[in-house]
């Protein structure tokens, strides 16, 4: 289970008992500061497209549906994610024809959402959203109608402020092109996601109109139309702001990138994980380790993976869809991808475990060594130099430096069995198809 599904793993259910939750997504914008032929919903986070974030934090709610609104490059939005994926709630694709601002993308959902319904409106770029936020927000709507998801920022340029009465409450949101000088030196601002109740979102947005600079329909205008009918409105100020960080082109992204894997190091290290650089660690997707690793500088970990407890992976090493056993160490420089490695193995430094390497307990595997679909048994030994493919090797064999298993005959590949207690010399080359038997000796720069 990854960060973000960890975070939101309970059920929101029992905070509006009396009304059904509906989560819109806006995720049709072109994205045109990305500088990109890709949706910018679908750049990635740790691994992940944005959009999917905002999914498993909508599904994790269990609402009765997610509506997704998409309009450019719709066709490849839809493919990333297909129906298998959406396994708690009702998915609704929205297509916006035109985009006409965020007030419209909306009202395209707005007839398949049932008029009892609480609305949470999430954008499909803010992918930082916290658990302890979203409760907030869902638990305001027992006393109001309308609640803001706000932040306060250095730096708000751009963005909609939030205005006040004298009060203190919120009366409404003005963008930044609209807004006076005393209007943007306001600190607090806007994050674009907001609850509301179905009945009076419908009635409010048909009320809005386009005459702004932006010639757009915005949803934010919705707030001064609630206020002027002294409706309650409740603005939840995020924690930290960053957790509203929108995602406009690649140097947000970046800086995103590096907010997620603080947390995700955060979460690690809090549940006995060693990290000895937070600031120096890459982990993408669904990925696992348990307490007592020892993770080191500049290592990245791609999901699906799960790292057992008491390993040690050495600085500079990739890792990707691969399983490692308890007490096993991977030296620095080591690529292992789709690999799966049993307990107090060693591995490394300079190691390359291709797919279909399997590993079993007490297994050495040494510097520049090479494997793919090897299955190896165990303490067995293929210490330096070596390129062990489409093979299996028993049990307390010895491989030694620069064999190579000759797979390939230019047009198909071939096995190679080595059996149990073999030691094969240096520079020998077992030429596929071959069998090796249990206890056989074969002398350096023999060719088989």
């Amino acid at each position: 289970m990854g960060l973000l599904e960890s975070c939101f793993s309970r059920s929101y259910l029992h905070i509006m008992p009396s009304n059904p939750l509906e989560i819109v997504i806006l995720a049709a914008g072109k994205g045109s500061r990305m500088r990109s032929d890709q949706p910018k919903v679908l750049h990635e986070v740790g691994g992940l497209p944005l959009l999917e974030h905002v999914l498993k934090a909508s599904q994790a709610l269990q609402p009765n549906a997610i509506h997704v609104v998409v309009g450019h490059a719709r066709e490849q939005i839809q493919s990333r994610f297909n129906e298998s994926y959406f396994t708690t709630a009702k998915l609704n694709w929205v297509v916006q024809e035109e985009q006409l601002g965020t007030g419209h993308a909306v009202m395209q959902a707005l007839p398949a959402i049932d008029d009892q319904a609480n609305v949470l409106m999430l954008t499909a770029d803010v992918p930082l959203l916290t658990a302890s936020t979203l409760e907030a927000m869902l638990k305001s709507m027992q006393a109001s109608p309308l609640c803001l998801l706000t932040a306060c920022v250095t730096d708000p340029n751009g963005l909609g402020r939030i205005i006040r009465d004298d009060s203190n409450s919120p009366v409404g949101i003005v963008e930044h092109k609209d807004a006076s000088a005393a209007q943007r030196k306001i600190d607090e601002i806007n994050s674009g996601i907001l609850c509301a109740k179905a009945d009076n979102l419908k009635r409010w947005l048909a009320q809005i109109s386009n005459s702004n600079a932006q010639s757009e329909y915005y949803l934010t205008d919705i707030v001064e139309l609630a206020a002027d009918e002294g409706s309650p409105i409740t603005a939840i100020q995020a924690a930290d702001s960053d957790e509203v960080m929108g995602i406009n082109d690649r140097i947000q992204l970046a800086q995103a990138e590096r907010r997620y894997q603080l947390q995700r190091a955060k979460a690690l290290m809090q549940s006995g994980v060693t990290i000895i650089d937070p600031a120096r660690i890459d982990i993408r997707g669904e990925v696992t380790i348990e307490a007592d690793t020892v993770v080191d500088i500049n290592v990245v970990i791609e999901g699906p993976s799960h790292i057992e407890s008491g390993c040690t992976i050495g600085p500079n090493c990739v890792i990707k869809a691969s399983q490692i056993g308890a007490g096993s160490t991977v030296h620095p420089n080591s690529v292992l991808e789709q690999t799966i490695v049993g307990k107090s193995v060693n591995i490394g430094p300079f190691a390359r475990l291709r797919p279909g390497t399997d590993l079993a307990d007490e297994v050495r595997i040494g510097n520049f060594v090479e494997t793919k679909k090897a299955v190896i048994g165990k303490a067995s030994k293929v210490n330096h130099l070596s390129y062990v493919g489409d093979a299996s090797v028993g049990q307390n064999t010895n491989i030694g430096a620069g064999v190579i298993t000759c797979n390939y005959d230019g047009a198909n590949k071939h096995h190679t069995h080595i059996g149990d207690d073999v030691f094969v010399g240096s520079d020998a080359q077992l030429v596929a198809p071959v069998s090796v038997d249990d206890g056989a000796t074969i002398g350096a720069g023999s060719t088989i």
